[in-house]
């Protein structure tokens, strides 16, 4: 797997950083209209999600739900180039922000703050739509849910065609394939320092299989405008 040098460069230490990093840096930002959530459930087939057309519709019932339907909202997700279709970086579908919480808290400011200067996806700060947190075990809760679908490589673009990342781009619920996860509560193995996009790749594709790593087929929606 090939990982943009910028990205590489991040150390371990700087990651146990953002990890650890201060409140403040969120709250001094003040109440701001919500444009970033992870799904509080997903749509309960895998990494079958029906494409990113599917994702991006998912994203946009829970943010209506939520009272944040008039936003349009996509999916923070990247699918892998075929013969006939070119890759779809998720960087690029997300907006230019800046993105708050539901509860008004800054995420980011741009998509360069988010991938590359990111302290804010953490544990406290990741909510789901609904302005509650998804479960870590590294961080008491019964259950784990912190693998969190992308397809997406550090600096938010998709991984080359070939070795599936993207559960067939986002349309496969079997237990063949791989989808690229990322972990929002930034710990692995009970240490901290994981990426929120790209930690590691799921063991399948199936409802199962994205359990039995400590997931449940969610992801990151952004509002796009």
């Amino acid at each position: 797997m090939t990982i943009p040098i910028r990205a590489a460069a991040i150390p371990a230490l700087a990651l146990f950083a953002l990890v650890l990093a201060p409140k403040a840096q969120a709250q001094e930002e003040g109440e701001a209209e919500m444009g970033f959530f992870i799904t509080s459930e997903g749509p309960g087939n895998g990494a079958d999600l029906g494409g990113l057309e599917g994702a991006d519709a998912h994203c946009q019932a829970l943010a209506e739900a939520a009272g944040a339907g008039h936003r349009t909202w996509h999916a923070y997700l990247s699918t892998q180039a075929t013969d006939s279709e070119p890759a779809v970086h998720a960087r690029d579908r997300i907006g230019e922000g800046p993105w708050a919480n539901a509860n008004g808290l800054r995420i980011a400011a741009d998509v360069d703050d988010l991938h590359y200067n990111n302290a804010n996806i953490r544990y406290e700060y990741a909510l789901d739509e609904r302005g509650e947190t998804v479960g870590s075990g590294a961080l008491g809760d019964p259950v784990t849910r912190h693998d969190i679908l992308t397809g997406t490589r550090l600096d938010g673009t998709a991984f080359p065609q070939g070795q599936d990342r993207t559960c067939s781009n986002w349309t496969s619920s079997s237990s063949e394939g791989s989808a690229m996860v990322g972990h929002h509560d930034r710990y692995s193995f009970d240490t901290p320092g994981s990426p929120w996009n790209s930690s590691h790749p799921s063991r399948g594709c199936s409802q199962e299989n994205l359990e039995a790593t400590g997931g449940a087929g969610l992801f990151y929606c952004f509002a796009v405008e």
